[in-house]
């Protein structure tokens, strides 16, 4: 498909504006120049060309067909690309009909059958920039930028406007994949990294076709430290009904891509506009060395602030300058304006091209700094001093480190001057948020692929799963957690007085009572809780009423000390199947739905980062007066669950182990839910 050498227009037509003209058009401006046989039995000749009455007239099977036809005709015309041996088909047309998605399944079955590759429908077409084929039906500029970029778009419009951007990066490769009836988008992007040109992989994706594709071509960007920027949309409705467990709820929405992101080093992006700042950044070829910090150079108090005010709620770190860093920018500094790192230089405002060569340079010297911004507006200067451009081009020709600058109001931006820094290989990054998120994006770590799961304990999994099987009680999964290295409250089973009153002897008083009937979800909701029953008195009375309302089954519980509270769950995703969910636990799970999504299995490593992303690690670690809890068990915990997810995951729908207790002693899970797949 996407080096096809003979290429069939089916739809051809000379009618000037049409899509079968169009198409004609961009195919012939593809410098590999492929064999292009035009398709319409309504001509003999369309200009000089000849044109062939069906797909099956043609000298040759073609490697790629573009069907340019109304959907009525879209069946037919795939049935004959099947019969004449076509490899490859591109359906710009939606491939609608009033019977619902029956015209799309049977496209993709004739495919399927014929072993045909379908870009599309509803797409947009695609250009190989790099080995010269252009299969669109929509006029483009020509040439088209040739870069480091290779985009896989889900949009049309996302295909256009980034192949029309003025921003310093080009393609290698951009495909519009539109419906993925055949081809996922996976597919495309495993075809990008084979070409040595791509540096920078580009996924603009509203669902994910073929998940354990994606995971590989990740895994292989990352093994190759090409960047992948991320921008998603389509959160799943079908995700936040996915079952009765918190888990599945706090999945839902981005959980998928944000366990992808987190699993493989993905950078994703908010909105386009970061998209854009991203990859132009990324684009300009420079990686920061061992400096993760930011240095900002800037000609304004009030700007200096406010970037100071973004880059803390995006998450973006100044780095902390040496002494000797301090003391040069002094020297170069007017009176007055305090060297540190965001830097204010404007003062009298003489001899502004040496004052901002001389301190970028100084921050970027410093072994902290990662990259320097030249943090100013980037407005046109009517004097036509180009002092800010000048310092940016000297700085950037003298250190390897990243520089760009980082303006703030696209709509003032000099485009000459933009474009001159470009043609330098100096990023313009056109607003303050956009550019501060891409500049945190270069400055992360770089993460290598997840590690392969561990060989499972076939013993002990298929005993679980008799037992999950056979519907098992709230005390025996927590005795399922115990025998996964998850540290649980010792508990046990009761279906009368007797039994419970039994149990708590064993146990020891005080006691948790809960009610243990199946299908209640949430105890706490139905008032099927009784914490500390201090004796058989009391836990008569409360087994009395239990029972009564909810049913005879309750668990019988040690109790434990209070403290803050985790949820660690796993929730079933559509495409990936099982997630790893950490967030808030207890009625907190409600209240302050924030949470963290991973792909099992997890590291020790994994597991901490899962929990320092969240708000709630500051509670974690001791706020006022409170000691910290211990963070290497709560950790150790969440990795054991994803051991027990990686080998019970097939039989579970969800599992939440609702509330895990933390101290500074360690952590005790005292509930958990298991909901089986159907």
């Amino acid at each position: 498909m996407l080096e096809a050498r003979s290429v069939a227009l089916v739809g051809a037509s000379p009618r000037p504006g049409s899509l079968g003209a169009r198409m004609i058009a961009e195919v012939a401006k593809s410098p590999a120049a492929p064999r292009t046989y035009l398709v319409n039995p309504r001509y003999e000749k369309i200009g000089t060309e000849r044109v062939y009455p069906g797909l099956a007239d043609l000298p040759e099977p073609p490697e790629l067909a573009l069907l340019a036809v109304p959907d009525a005709a879209l069946g037919e015309q795939m049935g004959a690309a099947a019969e004449a041996g076509a490899r490859s088909v591109v359906i710009f047309g939606s491939a609608f009909d009033l019977r619902g998605n029956h015209l799309r399944q049977s496209i993709a079955a004739t495919a399927r059958d014929a072993g045909i590759q379908v870009c599309g429908a509803g797409c947009m077409g695609f250009v190989n920039v790099a080995r010269g084929l252009r299969a669109i039906g929509y006029v483009e500029r020509d040439p088209l930028p040739a870069g480091p970029v290779a985009l896989v778009t889900h949009s049309g419009s996302v295909f256009s406007a980034l192949l029309r951007t003025r921003r310093a990066f080009g393609f290698t490769v951009a495909v519009s994949s539109g419906q993925e009836l055949v081809t996922p988008a996976a597919a495309y992007a495993r075809y990008a990294l084979s070409l040595p040109e791509t540096k920078v992989l580009a996924l603009v994706l509203e669902a994910i076709k073929d998940a354990p594709l994606l995971r590989d071509v990740l895994g292989a960007a990352a093994e190759r430290d090409v960047p992948v920027v991320l921008l998603s949309a389509g959160a799943s409705a079908r995700g936040r009904n996915m079952v009765a467990a918190h888990s599945g709820a706090l999945a839902a929405g981005d959980g998928a891509w944000q366990a992808l992101a987190a699993a493989y080093g993905v950078h994703r992006a908010g909105d386009l506009a970061e998209l854009a700042d991203t990859l132009e950044l990324f684009c300009a070829g420079r990686r920061p060395g061992a400096g993760r910090g930011l240095a900002a150079v800037h000609d304004s108090g009030f700007e200096r602030a406010h970037v100071t005010d973004v880059a803390a709620e995006a998450g973006v770190e100044f780095a902390a300058i040496g002494a000797a860093t301090r003391r040069r920018l002094a020297g170069a500094l007017d009176p007055g304006l305090e060297p540190g790192n965001p830097l204010d230089v404007w003062g009298t405002g003489r001899d502004t091209r040496e004052l901002f060569t001389e301190t970028m340079s100084a921050l970027a010297a410093d072994p902290a700094v990662g990259a320097v911004a030249l943090a100013v507006d980037l407005v046109p200067e009517y004097d036509e001093d180009d002092s800010y451009p000048a310092a940016a081009l000297a700085v950037a020709a003298a250190t390897d480190k990243p520089v760009a600058v980082l303006a703030s109001v696209p709509a003032a931006i000099d485009q000459q001057a933009a474009a001159r820094l470009r043609a330098a290989g100096v990023p313009v990054l056109e607003s303050t948020r956009s550019g501060l998120l891409a500049m945190r994006h270069l400055l992360a770590p770089r993460l290598t692929a997840p590690p392969a799961p561990p060989p499972p304990d076939a013993a002990r999994r298929d005993r679980w799963a008799a037992r999950l099987a056979d519907g098992a009680s709230g005390a025996e999964l927590l005795g399922l957690l115990r025998d996964y290295g998850i540290p649980a409250v010792r508990a046990a089973s009761a279906s009368t007085l007797a039994d419970a009153l039994a149990a708590a002897a064993d146990i020891g008083y005080p006691i948790a009572l809960k009610t243990d009937e199946p299908g209640i979800a949430h105890k706490t909701d139905v008032g099927g809780v009784r914490l500390g029953v201090a004796g058989p008195e009391e836990l008569t009375t409360g087994y009395a009423d239990l029972a009564a309302r909810l049913g005879p089954r309750v668990a019988v519980c040690q109790l434990v000390p209070q403290g803050p509270e985790l949820i660690v769950g796993m929730a079933r995703d559509p495409a990936l199947g099982p997630l790893i969910v950490t967030g808030p636990g207890g009625v907190l799970a409600d209240l302050f739905p924030e949470r963290t999504v991973a792909l099992p299995p997890l590291t020790m490593a994994a597991a901490a980062s899962s929990v320092s992303r969240l708000r709630f690690a500051e509670v974690l670690a001791g706020v006022r007066g409170s000691q910290p809890c211990d963070t290497a068990a709560v950790a150790a915990a969440i990795a054991a669950f994803s051991v027990l997810i990686g080998e019970l995951g097939d039989w579970l729908e969800a599992f939440d182990v609702n509330p895990l207790i933390c101290g500074p002693s360690g952590v005790l899970a005292v509930d958990a839910l298991a909901i089986l797949r159907r």
